[in-house]
């Protein structure tokens, strides 16, 4: 009977979470009125943020949320204007580029689109890249914004083993591979910089002429306006940065006073009632963070993982779905493991025999394994901003023995076989070992350019000329033949359309893959997470936090196709 008690409860306590986030009828749109969004933190690749994520505060939104309450504003006519009020972000350049774009569809469906600025920090570049996409950029009084220029940022740890004793033995192809770099270096290469500065100037065009376009400027005038780096609302007016410096309060009543809608409330607004008719299903197969083997959507620290089964899997059933057109496949992952990368791919390759088409939309970064899952795809899509290529194999062996040494703890090594070496971690390779090590490497190199020559139609020459681990842009991308065009999700769902014979314009609707995960997994995880989180943990930057993500889920012991760490641009 106390067991029976137990299990109620429970049951009890999950229908009432259940009915607490669940979706009501969705509010009441008054003519006139202003919807207020909040562009703010870190956004995930994902359909939603699970139940047990959203409890326990966990601040990561679906991305693909926020493109879908904008996309729904364009089409809202009882809307008269929308605010963006912009907050500190956590995103890379792709993901603000395509924010740009869906306000620029806003505006172009005739609604005033206002960005509010809302910051403090030293530097808002990226922050105030997205708002110049709206009619109007407000900074609210008290409010810091700076456009102080890009900058790029590279650590090099080589010279802290060497006081521990520590030797890293780093194999790699591809002069460009510099992912060893930061551990093995002690300052940046010849290939390393002119890698960086070509990103850089990459970037720094596409920033400048972001804003020239927003604000109707002369892009030489705005790079002046970068080296002034007007702070204040004043300066920044004088520039024609801002339009103008108000409180929130005061930004609605400028508008006309309507209504004033919240995000969070106008998520629950049903997509019929501003017109969405779909005629079709997608389905959206997400791709997320390190590649690894096995099953799962996150690390045990709670970052993304892009598993090579759970992938795998729902590639397969979006091609087996009846239901399904066509497979949009949305990759923001840095790579990882050069063998899960090859399951990946070839799940695609299952897929398209199905003859559905299958196109993929890179985020942030589809890079090292996370091209490598790409390149087999009918099309693939990603934003001017987005970080890829670096086709390119790497890796970094840690040799003990000289640590240890250093702190008198003896070890002794025992082998049968000629290469058994390659399996210790206390002494260096032999000569026939590394010679040994090098073949594994070029052979897992090859393959990758193998694939990316197939799939993108291109010579395994070419493919070794523009590959040799060398990071792209994606509109650098673009023009090499990485890509086939430039665009966010909205840009590869219309090639999907035109591939399946619908007109661009016409709506679908867009199906996770994916499906979500059972909530007793989400318990689980979320106990495991906690867990971790419960430990101390050193107060890393951004950066620093993605870098220790990635080390987590690198299998180092084995080749790994991962990119440069610092690729950041703030």
């Amino acid at each position: 009977m106390r067991r029976f008690r137990r299990v109620l409860i429970v049951l009890l306590i999950l229908l009432a979470l259940f009915w607490w986030l669940s979706p009501g009828a969705g509010p009441s749109i008054a003519p006139g009125s202003i919807l207020v969004v909040d562009v703010e933190g870190s956004y995930v690749e994902a359909a939603e943020t699970p139940l047990l994520s959203r409890l326990l505060g966990d601040g990561r939104r679906p991305f693909a949320a926020l493109l879908s309450e904008l996309h729904k504003a364009a089409r809202d006519d009882r809307l008269s204007a929308v605010v963006l009020r912009i907050r500190d972000l956590e995103l890379g350049w792709a993901k603000a580029q395509e924010i740009r774009e869906a306000v620029g569809r806003i505006s172009a469906a005739g609604r005033k689109t206002v960005a509010y600025l809302e910051l403090a920090s030293l530097g808002a570049n990226l922050e105030y890249y997205v708002a110049t996409a709206a009619d109007e950029v407000v900074l609210s009084p008290a409010a810091r914004a700076p456009v102080i220029g890009l900058a790029a940022e590279y650590i090099f740890l080589g010279g802290v083993w060497e006081h521990l004793g520590l030797e890293l033995e780093v194999e790699r192809i591809g002069e460009y591979k510099t992912f060893a770099d930061t551990f093995a270096r002690k300052t940046m290469s010849d290939p390393h910089r002119e890698m960086a500065n070509s990103l850089l100037d990459s970037i720094d065009a596409q920033f400048v002429e972001g804003i020239a376009t927003g604000r109707g400027l002369n892009p030489d005038l705005v790079r002046k306006a970068i080296d002034v780096a007007a702070m204040t609302p004043d300066e920044m007016i004088a520039l024609d940065l801002i339009d103008g410096s108000y409180f929130e309060d005061q930004v609605v009543a400028n508008l006309g006073g309507g209504a004033v809608v919240r995000g969070d409330d106008y998520a629950a607004v049903d997509p019929a009632s501003v017109g969405f008719h779909p005629v079709a299903q997608f389905a959206v197969v997400y791709g997320s963070g390190a590649v690894v083997t096995g099953r799962g959507t996150s690390s045990r620290s709670g970052a993304p993982v892009l598993a090579s089964d759970t992938v795998s899997t729902a590639l397969r059933e979006a091609a087996e779905d009846s239901t399904i057109r066509a497979i949009l496949f949305r990759i923001d992952s840095p790579g990882g493991s050069a063998l899960a990368s090859d399951v990946v791919w070839r799940a695609t390759q299952l897929a398209k025999e199905h003859g559905k088409p299958l196109i993929v939309s890179l985020s942030d970064v589809g890079a090292s394994g996370g091209y490598y899952v790409a390149c087999g795809a009918d099309a693939v899509v990603a934003s001017p901003g987005t970080i890829t290529g670096s086709i390119g194999v790497v890796v970094l062996r840690p040799v003990l023995g000289g640590m240890l040494a250093k702190l008198d703890i003896g070890f002794e090594t025992l082998t049968r076989g000629a290469h058994a070496d390659l399996a210790l971690s206390t002494r260096p390779l032999s000569d026939a070992s590394r010679t040994r090590l090098r073949k594994e490497v070029r052979s897992i190199y090859d393959l990758f350019v193998e694939r990316v020559s197939s799939g993108r139609t291109l010579g395994a020459a070419r493919v070794d000329e523009i590959g040799r681990g060398r990071v792209w842009t994606g509109a650098q991308a673009l023009e090499i033949g990485l890509v086939d065009e430039l665009g966010g999700l909205y840009a590869a769902a219309r090639r999907a359309k035109l591939a399946v014979g619908l007109d661009p314009d016409a709506d679908v609707s867009l199906v996770p893959f994916p499906r979500p995960q059972p909530l007793a997994e989400q318990v689980a995880e979320a106990l495991q997470r906690a867990a971790i989180r419960a430990a101390p943990a050193l107060p890393l930057p951004r950066l620093g936090r993605l870098a220790a993500d990635w080390l987590a889920s690198a299998p180092l012991d084995a080749p790994v196709l991962l990119p440069p760490f610092v690729w950041s641009i703030q």
